[in-house]
């Protein structure tokens, strides 16, 4: 399934707004979609790299190192 499930999420979103007249909020969805489609296959084929959310970890930002 990897990334593919906030792409449903998005999807199901923007059928969502135009069901309830909302044609400003279903274009943006429809572009985050698009954003998300790019930089999750950017990722994957250029990295190999998981991608926030696939592991246990929990990064912080600032990183730790640099907090005061």
């Amino acid at each position: 399934m990897g990334h593919d499930w906030i792409i449903d999420v998005l999807a199901d979103l923007r059928s969502f707004a135009r069901q309830n007249d909302m044609p400003l909020l279903g274009e943006q969805l429809e572009e985050a979609a698009l954003v998300a489609s790019v930089e999750i296959a950017s990722r994957i084929d250029v990295t190999q790299q998981p991608i926030a959310g696939d592991v246990n970890e929990t990064q912080h930002f600032p990183p730790e190192q640099d907090i005061g």
